[in-house]
């Protein structure tokens, strides 16, 4: 019974490739692409396919390069640090915080994507540029802005874990010892921003906490008084405003 299975299931397949190539079946037709059974003799048409499964590829991988390549790392735990040091639990929400974190991070990286489009895309839509130099020219800015961010001690970590020695510019470093570099460039920044940001917070809290222990409130939680203290000073020295500006002027945005 199971060879007999086989058999029809590969006799089906047989009449079907048979019909197919002897134009049976409707061809189908997609911008640029055609699928119709037979093979291809153009070595431009081989690549077509490629360049469209390299971009979808691509478009997967498009919430990672975000969060990797950008401003978003240093951004989103400098304010997650910032609402741990407030103690406001969940307020602002998640979501706040990370629509402001993507808005600040556009804004931030508002000129490298200039850079990107004008020097890149721009001319290899017009056919000004083939595509080796227009892959050259998009990824320039992003990389310059990540050298800009990255410390050489971090680079040099991963330089030499990779075991490449004939490297002698920074400009040199391939991408993939560049992305792990960069993102761990920007976590130290982000934990020193957030030692910061705690200070303040942490004398208020030392504070009230000395008061109840003088007063014998040994049941009170220093938290709940705290708190509104830690609010008002936030706002009286207008917190957010400070912690933006701060946050946008700590990128080296390369000219």
């Amino acid at each position: 019974m199971k060879r007999f299975g086989i058999l029809l299931l590969l006799l089906v397949a047989a009449l079907a490739g048979a019909a197919w190539a002897e134009g049976a079946f409707p061809s189908i037709e997609l911008p640029n692409i055609s699928i119709n059974g037979e093979k291809m003799s153009e070595r431009k048409q081989v690549s077509t396919y490629l360049q469209v499964s390299f971009a979808l590829t691509t478009l997967t991988l498009a919430p990672y390069i975000l969060v990797m390549c950008t401003a978003f790392i240093r951004v989103t735990i400098t304010m997650s640090f910032l609402r741990q040091a407030l103690g406001t639990q969940q307020v602002p929400p998640t979501q706040v915080l990370m629509g402001l974190g993507l808005f600040i991070t556009m804004y931030v990286m508002a000129p490298v994507g200039g850079k990107m489009n004008n020097n890149g895309l721009q001319p290899y839509l017009k056919g000004d540029i083939d595509q080796a130099k227009f892959v050259v020219e998009f990824t320039t800015p992003l990389r310059n802005f990540m050298l800009a961010q990255t410390r050489d001690k971090d680079l040099q970590l991963f330089v030499g874990l990779s075991k490449q020695k004939n490297l002698t510019k920074r400009q040199d470093v391939p991408f993939y010892v560049l992305c792990p570099a960069y993102v761990l460039s920007e976590i130290k920044t982000a934990f020193q921003i957030g030692f910061l940001l705690y200070i303040p917070f942490l004398v208020i809290d030392m504070i009230v906490s000395s008061v109840l222990m003088a007063m014998g409130m040994f049941m009170l939680s220093p938290m709940t008084i705290s708190l509104p203290f830690k609010l008002l000073m936030f706002v009286m020295i207008d917190g957010w405003h400070l912690i933006i500006t701060g946050l946008v002027k700590s990128f080296n945005i390369p000219p």
